[in-house]
This record gives structure tokens, C-alpha cells and sequence, in this order.
């Protein structure tokens, strides 16, 4: 935390260690187009960390502050899910530092070299060894944000 008390817009935040809650799961499916009747029952409870968080002690979380990468359906102040664990691949979103400050970008590969791309207008990519060197932190694997 930054001296007001107010989140730094790099700050991470580890998962807690151990379970969390288990919250209640139907066993209905919900349709996404015409309303069909519902059972009113619980199948069983889900544990978020068992479907968001698949690896731990390799996984952190980090607060988006900007609209660079709107386009991938990332906004000012989601919350990533991001694994240390995966391999960065071509196409994947992933964590990266540049000059000391942690970005989010698309990653590609372009004329031969690594590159960070935005997803919305404006952005110019950051390519590797042009304007110095960047390092993937990890691969995002969820985005948390409100509807």
C-alpha cells in the first residue's frame, strides 16, 4: 500500500493459502437465450480456487489501471488471475516488466522479435531490445471484474 493507504497501481496480491469458501452450485444450467424452468436444488459446492486456481504457489493477482487492453475484455480495475507456472506463448496475455513497471499486453512475435501489443487504439506495441528489454512475469488466466 502506498502511504494514503490507497492501492499502488502495482500492487500484488498473493491467494491465501488454504481453502476458501465453498459456495453453492446448481445443477441446473442457466440458458443464455429463452428462460427454460429451473431445479431448485443444489448439486454440490464449488470452490472458486479449484477453477481459478489451478497452481498455487505460482499464482498471483494483480489490479489493471488503464484501458490499454479493453479490446481483450480487460478494463481499469479488474483484477487478473495471473500463473507464473505457463509458458508464455505467441497470442497469450501475460505480465510483463518494462523499465521497472508492470504492464499487461497481448503477446506476439513480430519481423522475428517479441513484442507486447495493446488491444485498443493508440497504443504502440513494445518490442524487444528496441526501447530495452522486457521480462514476462506470467500468463493471465482470468479477468475479475463487475457486470
Amino acid at each position: 500500500m502506498t502511504p494514503d493507504n490507497k492501492p499502488h497501481r502495482n500492487e500484488l496480491f498473493l491467494p491465501e493459502s488454504g481453502r476458501g469458501p465453498e459456495l453453492p452450485l446448481a445443477e441446473s444450467q442457466v440458458p443464455a437465450g429463452f428462460p427454460s424452468p429451473a431445479d431448485d436444488y443444489i448439486a454440490r459446492r464449488l470452490d472458486l480456487n479449484e477453477h481459478l486456481i489451478p497452481h498455487p504457489s505460482a499464482t498471483f493477482f494483480v489490479r489493471v489501471a488503464g484501458d490499454s487492453m479493453t479490446g481483450a475484455g480487460i478494463n481499469d480495475g479488474d483484477i487478473l488471475i495471473v500463473d507464473r507456472s505457463l509458458e508464455a506463448v505467441e497470442g497469450k496475455v501475460v505480465i510483463a516488466v518494462v523499465d521497472g513497471e508492470l504492464v499487461v499486453k497481448r503477446l506476439r512475435k513480430r519481423d522475428g522479435a517479441w513484442a507486447l501489443l495493446a488491444e485498443s487504439e493508440g497504443y504502440p506495441p513494445i518490442v524487444a531490445g528496441e526501447d530495452g528489454e522486457f521480462e514476462v512475469w506470467g500468463v493471465v488466466t482470468s479477468v475479475i471484474h463487475s457486470l
